[in-house]
């Protein structure tokens, strides 16, 4: 039995969804995730898993590629159309809260924290904004925002 939520995810608007390979959910933060995506009338098209951003890795200096979570075109309150790439991360895994890190914590980080320099950089590129989130802003208080 798998430790973490993980499976295919079937839109229930599968107009909605453009990426080109069904959608994968790796975790249930993800799964929460595709279904706001699939249901919120703002969304006008998602994919998941959709683009490769080259990088280099800051440990070993090899390049090689980022595939962020989730690629999404909505409608902002202003009825402006927003494209942007999303990565759904554990905070513990987007910043180091305290002291009591530990070095393979801190390297956790600092590998994100590459990968998302050249995700921003990429966005800039391509007109798109760049957006983390973490279990802070799937959650409120243990329940859905």
């Amino acid at each position: 039995m798998a430790k973490w939520a993980q499976g295919n995810f079937t839109p229930t608007n599968p107009q909605k969804y453009v990426g080109k390979h069904t959608p994968r959910y790796r975790s249930g933060w993800e799964l929460t995730f595709m279904q706001f995506c699939d249901n919120n009338k703002h969304i006008i098209y998602w994919a998941s898993e959709a683009i490769a951003i080259p990088y280099k890795n800051p440990f070993t200096g090899k390049p090689t590629r980022y595939i962020p979570d989730f690629f999404v075109v909505y409608q902002n309150k202003y009825g402006k159309q927003i494209a942007e790439v999303v990565e759904i991360k554990p905070k513990k895994q987007s910043i180091i809260e305290s002291k009591v890190a530990n070095a393979k914590d801190r390297m956790v980080v600092a590998l994100n924290h590459a990968k998302w320099q050249a995700a921003m950089a990429y966005c800039k590129s391509q007109g798109y904004t760049f957006r983390v989130i973490t279990e802070d802003d799937l959650f409120y208080n243990g329940r859905k925002k």
